[in-house]
């Protein structure tokens, strides 16, 4: 053959290998949601973050919602999903399944920094009950041992992680439970700490749980329920804090409306991320997508960060003109991480 024949040759190879990657890129990018996103009326705050992902790579989205915390960790850790929204502990799952999986953004803090970007652990009874955890001018978790209480997950940080953390550093200075294990807490019984434990699967189905009386009381984030519930008293995400569930309010609280949540318990949680597979993405379009998603217009998108008065079911509430999307990396989770030490 002549060089100029290999020549040819080669050069449509190269055409042909060339158009198959290009093809392969256009790909849909799956993004893989928590159970607490995955709900209709999330439908629309989930496809404008497909919108700006598309804008961004030019690639569709596809939108994988699940039921359980375990389905999504598993589907970005095995790259059968580019991109996930995650809490801190899931992200760490998923991330000691495979290293693969890391942290791209994160939602500020009203400083439009990470430094105060953060969400709220509630532990909380129904309204009316409360007084059994009075502790002078504020109130103590004592009186929870032996009752009913539900978690989210233990794949959950502000569902499981965070307030099972908090039980013990408690109630592990006291003699009869000085050897607690987070473990002990994932089951009921007369000899166990609890009398009975339930999952809500999400941190709706936990606060369910709690105002149908299936449980005495759960633990649950403020911002998953942002959506259902008003402020009805009190000062927010603070012991003291009541919660109202909205008239008009979606599935699962559909026929709960006017029923009441007191907080006696809020503690501080580091913002999950948005998490992606190193290697089911390109180093370009990560930061394609870093970029696109801290562009200043982003952070006006009241599809993304819903201003006051909106009635769109967004993700996150703009609290500040200077709220938007922040790079974080894999160190920003080390807090959580120690947790498990």
């Amino acid at each position: 053959m002549s060089m100029k024949r290999i020549l040819v040759v080669l050069a449509i190879f190269a055409s042909v290998v060339g158009g198959l990657a290009a093809q392969a890129s256009k790909k849909p990018i799956v993004f893989v949601w928590y159970p607490n996103e995955s709900g209709e009326d999330m439908r629309g705050a989930r496809e404008e973050i497909g919108n700006l992902i598309t804008k961004a790579t030019g690639r569709k989205v596809e939108h994988k919602i699940t039921t359980d915390y375990a389905i999504a960790i598993e589907t970005i850790a095995n790259g059968n999903a580019q991109l996930a929204w995650m809490g801190a502990q899931g992200y760490i799952e998923a991330n000691n399944k495979s290293k693969n999986v890391q942290p791209m953004l994160i939602n500020s803090g009203v400083s439009g920094t990470i430094s105060d970007a953060v969400y709220y652990s509630w532990l909380a009874v129904r309204k009316g009950e409360e007084t059994e955890y009075k502790d002078g001018s504020g109130y103590a978790i004592d009186k929870i041992q032996g009752k009913r209480f539900s978690f989210v997950s233990n794949s959950s940080t502000s569902g499981f992680k965070v307030p099972s953390s908090g039980i013990i550093s408690y109630f592990s200075k006291k003699p009869e439970w000085a050897k607690l294990k987070a473990e002990e807490l994932l089951e009921g019984g007369d000899k166990n700490f609890f009398k009975e434990v339930l999952f809500g699967g999400s941190h709706q189905g936990a606060a369910v749980n709690l105002i149908t009386g299936k449980a005495d009381i759960a633990a649950f984030c403020d911002t998953c329920v942002q959506n259902y519930f008003d402020l009805a008293s009190g000062t927010a995400n603070r012991p003291g804090a009541v919660y109202k569930v909205k008239a008009d309010a979606a599935e699962p609280f559909n026929t709960l409306g006017g029923k009441e949540v007191f907080i006696i318990k809020s503690v501080p949680v580091l913002n999950g991320p948005f998490a992606y597979n190193t290697k089911t993405l390109t180093k370009k379009e990560i930061e394609d997508l870093q970029k696109a998603f801290t562009a200043p217009e982003v952070k006006d998108n009241p599809k993304i960060f819903v201003p006051k008065g909106s009635d769109f079911k967004g993700l996150f509430k703009k609290e500040s003109d200077k709220m938007q999307f922040v790079v974080v990396n894999d160190a920003f989770y080390n807090p959580i991480r120690e947790l498990s030490k």
